[in-house]
């Protein structure tokens, strides 16, 4: 049986020989993220990650040291692909109204595949991720929002008026009130329709007339 070794179900020994070392972190991470943004951080063992990636309990921790360590690189992950998302959608010559439509569909995307109980849990069990996420909202989101609002505004798009700092992070609260399941009424849906009428205020508050069409023919189009 080669390097088959005692204990080992073949079940793990088909996935370790199948998939090469380098890919095998990384359907950990896939399966991770699967599992908590459904269940939560907390429902979602290591024991039950190795049995879906099949794997043995002992090879997932030799990826990673704890489920700490798992939890942080999940969302880490995460957050790079997002950053890249959204740092591919600005470089574009215009990229204003692109960046708005893309935006909102990625943190709707997010919010309907993403246990409200997620962040709660994070916040509570998991405070160096949370203070991961606090850093990248700050660091990150708000910047980039910024440099969105200040590039409509030189485009016509945006009310010059405005205080891109402000509405910045005027508009990450909007995202991260969103995501509280104790700020829903019994009048709202869900999360993604909660987003979409914030999202919808915030924009009509901050368009010029330009921006407005703009959006509305791109909306259509993309």
């Amino acid at each position: 049986m080669g390097n088959f070794c005692i204990g080992e179900s073949f079940r793990s020994f088909a996935f370790r020989n199948s998939i090469p070392l380098e890919l095998m972190r990384e359907k950990i991470l896939e399966i991770a993220s699967e599992q908590f943004s459904q269940y939560g951080v907390r429902a979602i063992t290591m024991e039950d990650i190795a049995r879906l990636a099949g794997i043995s309990k002992k090879t997932i921790y030799q990826e990673f040291k704890d489920k700490k360590e798992l939890v942080m690189e999940t969302f880490s992950l995460a957050l790079k692909e997002d950053q890249e998302s959204l740092n591919k959608i600005l470089e574009q010559e215009d990229g204003v109204i692109e960046h708005l439509i893309f935006t909102s569909r990625m943190v709707r995307a997010r919010l309907a595949t993403l246990n409200p109980m997620v962040l709660l849990e994070i916040q509570k069990y998991f405070p160096d991720v949370w203070e991961m996420f606090n850093e990248f909202k700050e660091k990150v989101i708000v910047t980039d929002i910024v440099n969105v609002i200040e590039k409509g505004k030189r485009l016509g798009y945006f009310r010059p008026e405005i205080n891109a700092k402000i509405l910045a992070i005027m508009r990450v609260n909007q995202i991260t009130t969103a995501m509280n399941p104790a700020n829903f009424d019994k009048d709202v849906d869900n999360i993604v329709t909660l987003h979409m009428a914030m999202m919808d205020h915030f924009l009509h508050g901050i368009f010029t007339e330009k921006g407005r069409q703009a959006y509305f023919e791109k909306q259509d189009r993309i």
